[in-house]
């Protein structure tokens, strides 16, 4: 026993040994290529660094989140095109979540009608290039008739040629949101570690909700200020509202669309992957197929569905970049705009690296801690 262990321990210097050596490796080749680099650099009379961020950039773009002009620094565009990619990811990866789960229940129905229609979009949106359909909805929403002439719904959201115009929220309203989320935090934070009553609780809960939301609005809210911002027309563009551009609109589209096909077959799968026994146990006490639905199979395919859904929305999180074949200004644009004007290739392009490894990561971390939480007990 004694040489087994003493052999073993051998074997672990020898692999810590080797392993430390690999590493040195990397990182005198690193070492090498980024001083090549600034010496390359420097002969073509190009810096090197971060210093670049603080020049203003003089070209401004299409879409953004915040406030913008041609006089910001590189560091504030780069930021506005991480919130570009960040919003426009999310809305698309949303949208075709509930599409793809719609899609994928309809696929698993008995009704022979549902699941050739759902069938025939899967096999449509998914066989055709990605970037093919952007160009594609680009081009028919560009052809959309003008403001004046624009279709309305409802005479609150406006499509025309110039984009979607839809509602939006009033600044106030927007922090009163954010303020009374962070007060039913807070009161399911003390509901939890307190010892008091349930009603108790409850009370506490709701009176820190509506104080929050009370000295929001006596603080921040003008007189006149509504909760919704409602697009109206004015002249030859439409004023008020949340203006979402063409290109944003034919990238949601696109995203949506492309992932929700690959989603619904994830889901697909997991409703396949149910035993047969539990549904037949549901319909022998009674359960309608909707309650079956909703009380057997969604809950045991979840577990098989969450991580393959989890790479998809990876994929469509990085699908984003493709904006750039019709404008759109995302992060991906902005760095490539940047680099043709400041010249600084390899430090935007370590911007736009860490950036994405940034949104994935997180995205994919969130995706374990759901995983995990859906895992039955004992495995």
């Amino acid at each position: 026993m004694a040489e087994a262990v003493i052999l073993r321990r051998k074997f672990n210097a020898k692999d810590l040994a080797i392993q430390a050596l690999f590493l040195a490796v990397i990182v005198v080749i690193v070492a090498e290529a980024v001083s090549s680099a600034r010496t390359n650099l420097a002969e073509m009379g190009l810096s090197s660094g971060l210093a670049f961020l603080d020049r203003a950039t003089g070209w401004s773009y299409s879409f953004s989140l915040i406030d913008h002009s041609i006089d910001d620094s590189y560091r504030k565009t780069l930021f506005i095109g991480f919130l570009n990619t960040l919003f426009l990811g999310l809305v698309s990866i949303v949208l075709a979540t509930v599409l793809g789960f719609a899609v994928g229940t309809a696929r698993d129905a008995n009704n022979i009608a549902v699941r050739s229609s759902a069938t025939i979009f899967i096999q449509l949106f998914r066989n055709i290039p990605l970037i093919l359909q952007l160009v594609f909805w680009y081009a028919v929403l560009i052809h959309m008739p003008g403001p004046r002439q624009a279709m309305s719904i409802a005479d609150a959201i406006f499509i025309s040629n110039r984009g979607v115009m839809v509602p939006g929220l009033t600044i106030p309203t927007v922090a009163g949101i954010g303020l009374t989320v962070f007060a039913i935090v807070a009161g399911v934070l003390i509901a939890r570690l307190s010892a008091m009553r349930a009603s108790l609780k409850l009370l506490i809960w709701l009176a820190a909700v509506a104080a929050l939301t009370l000295v929001l609005w006596a603080t921040f809210a003008p007189g006149d200020a509504g909760l919704i911002s409602l697009p109206e027309l004015k002249g030859l563009r439409f004023v008020g509202g949340l203006p979402l551009p063409i290109e944003f609109v034919a990238m949601v589209i696109g995203i949506t669309l492309y992932g929700a096909a690959y989603i619904a077959e994830v889901v697909r799968g997991g409703l396949q992957e149910v035993p047969k026994g539990l549904i037949e146990a549901g319909r022998a006490l009674g359960l309608q197929e909707g309650m079956i639905w909703f009380k057997i199979k969604m809950p045991m395919a979840l577990r098989t569905i969450i991580p393959p859904l989890g790479n998809q929305w990876v994929f469509l999180m990085k699908a984003t970049t493709i904006g750039v074949a019709i404008g759109f200004s995302d992060l991906f644009m902005i760095v490539s705009t940047s680099i043709t004007q400041s010249g600084q290739t390899l430090e935007l392009i370590g911007i736009l690296m860490a950036a994405f490894i940034l949104i994935n990561f997180t995205l994919a971390q969130l995706v374990n801690l759901l995983n995990a939480r859906l895992r039955l007990k004992g495995h």
